[in-house]
């Protein structure tokens, strides 16, 4: 099922609650420059955003994550009225300043795959690209 407000509200409740939320320390092994030391996110997804962070390390792409622009803000869709999942902590947003809402994404390849790999869905796909975003791809059960 793909995530979406609906999908996070029904999971999670209201996003304003703050429920399914969590300060993750992210683990030393998993550190990579332009990563926070301390995430505040939804804890389900911490192990989706490991898995990414170990294939940009186990392919060598350090240095092409060039800024974290951001996880949990509550806050309505770009262009839209409905809450972001943002709102749940279930989305994150990384070089940004290169991947601008509803431009061309100029996100390397190689970077996308060590998301959805892990199990994210890419905003740069959309009909209205949204290259810097990245979203669980489904919540579990």
């Amino acid at each position: 099922m793909t995530v979406s407000h609906k999908t996070c509200l029904a999971k999670y409740g209201p996003a304003e609650k703050e429920a399914a939320m969590t300060l993750w320390d992210v683990p030393h092994h998993l550190e990579i420059g332009a990563i926070p030391k301390r995430l505040y996110c939804n804890r389900d997804i911490i192990p989706p955003l490991e898995r990414a962070f170990a294939n940009i390390i186990d392919r060598g792409l350090i240095q092409q994550l060039k800024t974290f622009d951001g996880c949990f803000n509550i806050r309505k869709k770009a262009q839209g009225t409905t809450p972001s999942l943002h709102s749940w902590g279930v989305a994150i947003d990384i070089n940004a300043a290169w991947n601008g809402y509803g431009k061309k994404p100029t996100m390397p390849k190689e970077l996308v795959a060590c998301f959805t790999d892990a199990d994210f869905d890419w905003g740069g796909n959309w009909s209205m690209p949204d290259g810097m975003h990245f979203q669980l791809s489904r919540l579990p059960e």
